[in-house]
């Protein structure tokens, strides 16, 4: 972008317009900033409006599960699993009874590898349609220790995916209507119950051991872009096996739906940010996830719009459950996320017992990267050279991890120009300023190239635009239609957003 600014700011003109872009830029700050200050008073206040518990104020006690205790009194069936569960987690359960409810899982997955599955410890993280059913299948195949992490509570909305929730648990926790529910299926299973919100600064501790042993398996089953790229990040340099479920809304064909490498996860908007954010940390593939191909279309369902008046009450963002959630309403049919669920649940299975199994592979796409690569450092080296300095032994900060990238997540795998799809290469867009080597350190000559400078083109249209306006005297309006133009503007725009999400 340093060549672009450096053109933009060459006239008086130019620079009164990067002075009102910079101008606007920081009045969106401080609507931002004061939005923010705002709803951390309404919060404050909400919380000052909560009345001492005294005389005229009573409390009662949450039940087991964590609901009001006035609301549904627990039944004896209740009562009885409670006390049953307790009794089969200290051991004081037939062993017999167990393999015998296990019975058809030990045929099939062997004796060991029975045993393996009943050893293990795994963390379900979400636990509302996916999640649900993916614990509901662990703990029915035979996994001991199960940790469930979620904030949220059970609502009327949540019944027509969720796997165990009845009406008498909407309003308690998803964690301990899960628990309830499975502790009379499974009363051997322990289950550790965390109603909080994961969070990468909390990592630590929400997928921490227990007693002295990390999780075999983590199941991610967020729907929060946030947290999901921090779990799937967290684990994946913590060498914590992970299987993510990308987005079940807005899906209604399940013979569309594959378990495969992240790389190889396509037409699903949540599975296409979360592995662009995950790109931009480092993680290009490694991590399986159960994805749909569906494609949207006409009469499908889609991401329901806010109505009109909602905009006019104040900032939108104040109707989120937390900051930076979405508040719009995503259709889900509710055999979707159960779906994938199960699909996530028999994947962990598969992994813990070593039952032979295969998914899709990854696009394996390094060699044409390298391609890529090379062309850019020759492309650069003639730069150099046409500018007057050295080439020989010219470096440039580009990594076959950042072509990758650019290739696939910013351009698509098409060419900005035509839309073509081979023989890709990637050259800057804007000519490069004078000062674009930097000789400052003895010994090294490297070029101050940048991400956001360069764009996809096929190697055609790269050696024209060289020859036109890199090294020649074209501009980008005499070469190119406006819609390319607005279209590498907003390309730029766009990965000045998802630059801020790059490790340094």
């Amino acid at each position: 972008m340093s060549s672009w600014i450096s053109k933009t700011t060459a006239s008086h003109n130019a620079q009164l317009v990067t002075t009102a872009v910079v101008s606007g830029a920081v009045v969106a700050s401080a609507i931002l900033g004061y939005q923010k200050v705002r709803r951390t008073y309404r919060v404050a206040d909400l919380k000052a409006s909560i009345p001492d518990i005294g005389e005229k104020h009573h409390a009662t006690r949450l039940t087991e599960y964590g609901a009001a205790s006035g609301a549904f009194a627990p039944t004896t069936e209740d009562k009885r699993s409670v006390a049953l569960a307790a009794k089969a987690r200290k051991g004081d359960y037939d062993e017999d009874l167990i393999l015998e409810q296990l019975a058809r899982n030990r045929v099939f997955l062997t004796d060991g590898g029975l045993e393996t599955l009943r050893a293990a410890f795994v963390v379900v993280v979400g636990c509302g349609g996916v999640g649900s059913h993916a614990a509901a299948a662990l703990a029915r195949s035979g996994v001991s220790t199960i940790r469930l992490i979620d904030f949220d509570q059970v609502t009327l909305s949540s019944l027509n995916r969720h796997a165990v929730a009845t009406l008498a648990d909407v309003g308690a926790p998803k964690v301990h209507c899960i628990r309830r529910r499975l502790e009379q299926v499974t009363p051997w299973t322990h289950f550790d119950c965390r109603n909080e919100l994961f969070s990468e600064a909390n990592a630590d501790h929400q997928l921490g051991p227990i007693d002295g042993l990390p999780p075999d398996f983590v199941i991610d089953a967020i729907d929060n872009i946030d947290s999901k790229v921090a779990l799937l990040n967290y684990c994946y340099k913590n060498n914590l096996p992970v299987i993510s479920s990308m987005g079940a809304g807005c899906k209604s064909d399940p013979t569309k739906i594959f378990i495969g490498d992240i790389s190889a996860s396509t037409d699903d908007p949540l599975s296409k940010a979360t592995r662009r954010r995950l790109r931009a940390l480092g993680v290009k593939d490694g991590i399986p996830v159960v994805f749909s191909t569906e494609k949207p279309g006409p009469g499908k369902a889609q991401l329901l719009p806010l109505p009109e008046e909602e905009f006019q009450k104040g900032s939108v963002g104040d109707l989120g459950v937390l900051p930076d959630f979405r508040v719009r309403i995503l259709p889900v049919l509710g055999t979707m996320p159960a779906i994938f669920g199960l699909a996530v649940a028999n994947h962990v299975i598969l992994e813990i017992a070593g039952y032979p199994h295969e998914y899709l592979p990854s696009k394996s796409r390094d060699k044409m990267y390298d391609g890529i690569l090379g062309a850019l450092q020759g492309a650069e080296e003639r730069l150099a050279k046409h500018a007057g300095y050295e080439s020989q032994g010219l470096r440039i900060p580009i990594t076959q991890d950042d072509v990758g990238y650019l290739i696939e997540e910013v351009f698509h795998g098409r060419s900005i120009i035509s839309g073509l799809s081979t023989r890709l290469c990637l050259i800057r867009w804007f000519k490069a300023p004078k000062d674009f080597i930097d000789k400052r350190t003895p010994g090294q000559k490297n070029s101050l190239l940048r991400m956001t400078d360069l764009v996809c083109m096929t190697k055609e249209e790269a050696a024209k635009h060289e020859k036109k306006i890199l090294t020649g005297s074209k501009r980008h309006d005499d070469l190119y239609e406006k819609k390319i133009l607005e279209a590498v503007k907003n390309k730029i725009k766009e990965e000045e957003i998802f630059a801020r999400f790059r490790s340094l």
